[in-house]
């Protein structure tokens, strides 16, 4: 398992310009044309400016989708080129092998996120109130989108596939939850809907973690992301252990 982590982390790590670098710069960019364009008009919370609102939520997008990114290409591209059959002969479980695919997934995200950080308190004033919980739901999201991503990697059959994973199902949640609004700016109605979008209650809690400010109840958001986190988990480690699309 340790071997397989290892091979996965340093897997993204060989081609950083694309996997770290370009994630980075696409934050940055939303960050300089929101920032420009929003930058008085809008207060999200009392007392906090709109640029300091944005950037929690532009590094767990760039967490959440980085962290999706890792396990799906990876695996499709081991199954597109046959070298995946070499992992699946070695003497490692199910849970040995989630485990490691999963926890590069979310050494990759957190990277991608320290770098959106590090780039932004350079332009903006961000506060840090509460860093245990911004980690505890960083983790937590890269966990969740780690395990979706393998998911997702072991469904398609091809990129094109992925793809239509990607850009029709992670793409929309991340964004309609709550990057660059308040969910207290929306109407009851897109309230209530907004609650049925787990993506929401990572942002909320990733958020709180910097602004020690929360739309959604905090141990609610927590509970919900772990129970999440848990049933994605036990579905990908059935899937595992049943070798779909993998053994044949």
């Amino acid at each position: 398992m340790a071997t397989l982590f290892a091979k996965e982390t340093r897997r993204f790590l060989k081609v950083i310009i694309q996997t770290v670098l370009t994630p980075v710069i696409t934050a940055l960019l939303y960050l300089l044309v929101f920032n420009q364009v929003l930058q008085g008009r809008i207060q999200p919370y009392p007392g906090v400016s709109y640029s300091a609102f944005l950037v929690p939520g532009l590094i767990m997008m760039a967490m959440l989708q980085n962290s999706f990114a890792n396990c799906s290409s990876s695996i499709i591209q081991s199954k597109m080129t046959g070298n995946l059959v070499f992992v699946l002969l070695a003497p490692i479980s199910s849970v040995e092998f989630y485990c490691a695919f999963v926890g590069a997934a979310i050494i990759r995200g957190l990277v991608v996120g320290l770098g959106v950080w590090i780039i932004s308190i350079l332009l903006v004033e961000v506060p840090l109130a509460h860093p245990l919980w911004a980690l505890w739901f960083a983790i937590i999201g890269g966990w969740i989108l780690g395990g979706l991503g393998l998911l997702a990697g072991v469904w398609a059959d091809n990129f094109d596939r992925l793809a239509v994973f990607q850009n029709f199902v992670i793409l929309p949640l991340s964004f309609w939850s709550g990057v660059f609004y308040s969910l207290d700016n929306l109407p009851i109605f897109w309230q209530y809907v907004s609650a049925f979008n787990p993506f929401i209650y990572l942002m909320d809690g990733f958020r709180y973690g910097f602004l020690g400010i929360s739309a959604t109840n905090l141990w609610l958001a927590a509970g919900i992301s772990l129970l999440i986190a848990l049933v994605v988990s036990i579905i990908a480690l059935y899937v595992l252990g049943q070798g779909y699309k993998l053994r044949n």
